[in-house]
């Protein structure tokens, strides 16, 4: 085959790449194509955000536990507190379980010096990860020289029960949830836990290790200028950028590698960078490749490059089937994450491995995560009001599996919603069939796209309120899986609306009488 030698649109490989120029000149328009690195400079995309609002605690030590209230805020109201409540308030305040702990025992474990490393809490991203180091240093606590990725300071837990000894699952089999014409791309994923004698309960994550994309790892060994066989700590190259480290936003280290490494104006940026500063603005569409392709001079050694990289985290779903009924098993409702920043593609790491990459008969690591706080009520009698839209109803196909294998005799009523009933009703006939067998008394449904006016499940809550108030004030749990700022908010807001109207309450009455269902347990949600 003759290689194209025609000038590419932009520089991808730097000059001392290992290629003739030819090869060089090749790479360089693929890599460009693949990527689109020559739109890099366009505004990104505003992401999804990815925290959630359940209302603030009752707890007075803690004005701060609100997912949606900004950082700024919770550390203005953690000012002199003690610096296990400043770590508290410095956490994403989700509890989803994803750092091993939930966020005020990370915070104590931290500020204890049980636990060195600083980088766990998923949901907080940079920001948290730059405050605890803030405040460690400040504190002067036992975390503060160690660094964020350093090893657990206690033993790994039970195989299979915790993020540090995951066990091997077996992947069977992919499904696609939405039918022609959505604008989503949503599976049914299923392991089989025989093999690695694992169980669960409704309520509990299941945490996926999963493997980069090959081709984002090709693209930066490209960039780097390095052979995708040289050893880094005992691997190759290729394969520690595909298991090992994090290829998502560029960490502080890796900008502050690059200042070691450059001078001048460039060097300035990259500190700067590395401060949590933003000099050109862009600071958003700089990931690892990113972050190499803006300051491509820059030499750096494979082995000091992958150094200055995150570990890859776990990923956590939660379970959408009931080990009661179908024991050996597990199976998760993922939502494929693809988007672009500018022209340049962007793959969820975990979500996109489980949709194409992971395949039937692969051994992958797992573990599972107890609920905190999130599960059925111990009397099977309860009755339960679920509210679960888009993938949300993951947890809720799992409480009526359960609920339907050990024949409890509470009333059940989801509420679920998406964009158009023809291609996204998820689990459609499970339901019907559920709804036909009396398991479900109420399935109530939601389309935001079907017509002229958006329909969303909180609209429907108070369309139904006078049921659903009767619900509650016969002891009814309410759940909410979803969405966290838009989503969850608004349920929560539509139940003190319904409450304070069929209820005959005032606005605080109302507002009271969920916080007592949160304290009794009886309001419990699992957002993101």
């Amino acid at each position: 085959m003759t290689l194209q030698t025609a000038s590419p649109l932009v520089q991808v490989l730097p000059e001392t790449a290992p290629f003739s120029e030819e090869q060089r000149s090749w790479l360089n328009g693929f890599f460009a194509g693949l990527l689109s690195l020559d739109n890099a400079g366009v505004t990104a995309l505003s992401a999804e955000e990815n925290a959630a609002v359940m209302g603030r605690a009752e707890d007075d030590g803690a004005p701060w536990r609100d997912p949606a209230m900004e950082l700024p805020e919770r550390m203005k109201l953690a000012e002199g507190k003690p610096l296990p409540r400043k770590l508290f308030a410095a956490m994403a305040q989700q509890d989803c379980g994803q750092c091993g702990y939930v966020c005020e025992t990370y915070s104590a474990a931290i500020a204890e010096g049980r636990e060195p490393r600083l980088n766990l809490c998923a949901p907080g991203g940079k920001e948290t990860l730059r405050m605890l180091k803030a405040l460690v240093e400040e504190g002067g606590s036992a975390p503060a020289v160690a660094p964020a990725d350093a090893p657990a300071a206690t033993p790994a837990g039970p195989l299979g029960r915790c993020r540090e000894n995951p066990a091997l699952a077996t992947f069977l089999s992919r499904r696609k949830l939405n039918g022609e014409g959505s604008e989503k791309e949503t599976w049914h994923v299923e392991f089989d836990l025989a093999e690695c004698g694992l169980d669960y309960i409704v309520g509990d994550a299941f945490g996926v290790v999963a493997r980069n994309d090959p081709r984002l790892a090709d693209a930066i060994i490209a960039l780097l200028g390095a052979r995708p066989d040289a050893l880094v700590n005992g691997k190759t190259l290729r394969e520690a950028l595909v298991s090992d480290v994090a290829l998502g936003p560029a960490p502080d280290a890796l900008f502050q590698l690059i200042s070691y490494v450059t001078g001048g104006e460039t060097r300035a940026k990259a500190k700067r960078l590395a401060a949590g500063e933003d000099p050109d603005g862009d600071l958003d569409r700089l990931d690892v490749l990113g972050c190499l392709h803006k300051f491509g001079r820059a030499k750096l050694s494979a082995e000091a490059f992958v150094e200055a990289l995150d570990p890859l985290q776990p990923r956590l779903y939660s379970i959408s089937s009931s080990h009661v009924a179908t024991p050996g098993r597990v199976s998760l409702t993922v939502d494929t994450v693809r988007y672009k920043v500018g022209a340049r593609p962007r793959w969820g790491v975990a979500s996109t491995f489980l949709a194409e990459r992971v395949q039937p008969g692969d051994k992958v690591p797992v573990y599972v995560q107890r609920a905190h706080g999130f599960g059925l009520p111990e009397n099977p009698e309860t009755p339960i009001i679920m509210v679960g839209p888009g993938t949300g109803v993951a947890p809720f196909r799992a409480f009526l599996h359960d609920r339907r294998a050990t024949k409890a005799p509470g009333r059940n009523w989801l509420f679920f919603g998406h964009q158009r009933r023809a291609s996204d009703f998820f689990y459609e006939d499970e339901l019907s069939a559920m709804k036909e067998e009396g398991v479900l008394t109420n399935l109530t449904l939601a389309w935001s796209r079907d017509g002229s006016e958006k329909i969303y499940v909180q609209d429907r809550m108070r369309e139904r309120g006078a049921e659903l108030f009767a619900w509650l004030e016969q002891g009814a749990h309410v759940y909410v899986c979803g969405d966290a700022k838009r989503m969850a908010k608004d349920v929560e807001r539509a139940m003190v609306d319904l409450v304070a109207e069929h209820g005959r309450r005032s606005a605080d009455e109302a507002v009271a009488y969920v916080a007592g269902l949160k304290k009794a347990g009886r309001y419990q949600a699992d957002v993101y």
